[in-house]
């Protein structure tokens, strides 16, 4: 079963290793000259001030999990789809069960307000 992985363990390895290396050669070859500019942060060339005054809306962090949701979903019946004549009327049934809580979840977020901007 060892022989099966190998490859793909050494592939890391290796993948690792080249990072380790150029992430330590950066570090320890190169320049150090921290200077107070250097040091500041950087925003399009305009001194910056901080996100103390920002406050981000809660639509913008909802929007992005109902895409998380509601994008998983093809994840999910892609394979479906391609496995659809083998997967019987059992298949049928499960992936209709899984689109009707889909369609239950988009209902109560759209009931909610959740898809509205202009509010």
């Amino acid at each position: 079963m060892l022989e099966l992985y190998l490859p793909m363990f050494i592939m890391f390895l290796i993948a690792g290793s080249i990072c380790l290396v150029m992430f330590g050669g950066g570090q320890l070859i190169g320049p150090k000259n921290p200077t107070a500019e250097k040091l500041m942060p950087f925003e399009c060339g305009n001194d910056t001030s901080g996100a103390r005054g920002v406050k981000l809306s809660v639509k913008f962090y909802l929007t992005a999990i109902l895409f998380v949701v509601f994008d998983i979903e093809v994840v999910f019946i892609y394979p479906w789809a391609v496995l659809f004549k083998g997967l019987g009327w059992t298949g049928f049934a499960t992936m209709v069960a899984f689109i009707a809580a889909l369609l239950v979840a988009l209902a109560y977020c759209w009931k909610k307000g959740a898809l509205e901007w202009e509010s």
